[in-house]
């Protein structure tokens, strides 16, 4: 059996934490399975090495941010396999460059195109546990890149895929998915299945647990993951195509308050000038989620959208260089201090009634609504960031997510 494991950050932050994995893989590897580790940096590491690099230039080119946070991803993988070597087991650490993972040249947010897995194969042959680098990838012209937040999860999809593994297992320090973050609703529960689709709407709208493009990638070719806690041997959440319980009518809420809201006042209303705002921003690679255009008025509407944060300036900064040219609008507004809220479910497609419900909770708080978007299995919506908690509450609350 080839299994693929892979620990996030805070599962190897220290030295007794890189023991504890170790020990943890080589319990696989001595049942007789082929095991490939996939690691994160270690603890805070990246946040660190982002600091470092903001001391020496506030705006540094993205092709050298992507060099020096690879750095992380390396110290991992050799201690390590450092670790594994004092307790008598044979391992390899490879990183990005060493295995071959082919990205586009997208700095900071690069896509994997294909794996060499060769190298892989002949070391696993040689009964060696392969430790990889995580997050990392190299583009046609041998740069590294990387693959944006939580990228070492698709790193660890992409290689079950490509390895055809017989598993994916995603360690962090929680012990599964639950139906909202623990942190924050105390009442969550962990769900033992999910399907890929409620998965991925999930972790698109701001559930820490698994990055989106991993769970695009396990549904595509069919890998099963399973989310699990670094710290203790719960059986965790299965991910997978179809459950076999009944589906639940919701299966988690999510909230994601790394959201920009940005509006563009007075543009023409003319055909092609949609096109046009969103074909600037896609040409950067800004993702654009939530979006709402007004009822054009005296010959002018007005779009109003949302992005990441991180984005946000750099979204302003492309259309204000538009803004008297191709745009021709009044002004471009600018609010941060906005979240989404979103409650997904497969069950939502056969029962009408779910936002209503969801507006009711809303209304009982005193939570006021700025934009709304929804799909089969999901509503969400954007307020002020200050009612997140209390919104997530209480819409976990009104459909009872708390009860088994």
């Amino acid at each position: 059996m080839l299994v693929v494991k892979k620990f996030g950050g805070t599962s190897v932050a220290d030295k007794e934490r890189i023991f504890n994995v170790a020990r943890r893989c080589i319990e696989d590897y001595k049942k007789g399975n082929d095991v490939v580790v996939v690691l994160s940096a270690m603890g805070k590491m990246t946040d660190a090495l982002l600091a470092q690099a903001k001391e020496i230039n506030p705006n540094p080119p993205k092709r050298e941010v992507d060099m020096l946070l690879t750095v992380g991803e390396q110290t991992s993988v050799a201690l390590m396999s450092m670790a594994m070597d004092s307790l008598g087991v044979p391992s390899i650490s490879l990183n990005a460059f060493q295995v071959a993972m082919h990205t586009t040249s997208a700095y900071g947010n690069a896509r994997l195109k294909g794996i060499d897995t060769d190298r892989i194969r002949n070391e696993l042959e040689a009964r060696k546990i392969v430790i990889i680098t995580g997050f990392q990838g190299i583009d046609k012209m041998d740069n590294y890149t990387t693959l944006g937040r939580g990228g070492s999860d698709t790193t660890a999809v992409a290689l079950a895929a490509a390895l055809k593994a017989d598993q994916c297992e995603i360690y962090t320090d929680v012990d599964g998915v639950y139906t909202a973050d623990p942190r924050y609703v105390k009442n969550a529960r962990k769900l033992d299945e999910i399907t890929y689709d409620e998965m991925l709407d999930l972790a698109s709208l701001g559930a820490g647990v698994l990055h989106n493009r991993s769970v695009e990638m396990a549904k595509k070719y069919g890998v099963q993951l399973v989310v699990r806690s670094s710290l203790n041997t719960s059986e965790g959440t299965v991910v997978k195509e179809e459950v076999s319980m009944e589906k639940m009518l919701i299966s988690g809420v999510a909230s994601d308050k790394n959201t920009a809201l940005i509006s563009v006042i007075g543009l023409e209303d003319r055909p092609g000038v949609a096109f046009k705002l969103f074909h600037h921003l896609a040409n950067h690679n800004i993702n654009v989620d939530i979006i709402l255009q007004s009822i054009g008025r005296d010959g002018t509407k007005d779009i109003t959208f949302t992005v990441d944060e991180d984005n946000a300036d750099e979204t302003v900064e492309i259309l204000e260089r538009h803004r008297s040219g191709s745009l021709k609008c009044q002004k471009i507004e600018l609010d941060k201090s906005v979240a989404k809220v979103s409650v997904v479910g497969a069950g939502m497609m056969s029962n009408p009634g779910v936002a209503a419900k969801m507006f009711e909770a809303l209304y009982d708080v005193g939570v006021n609504i700025k934009m709304i978007s929804t799909s089969e299995i999901r509503v969400t919506i954007l307020i002020d960031e200050g009612f997140t908690n209390k919104a997530m509450n209480a819409v976990h609350d009104i459909f009872n997510l708390g009860e088994e």
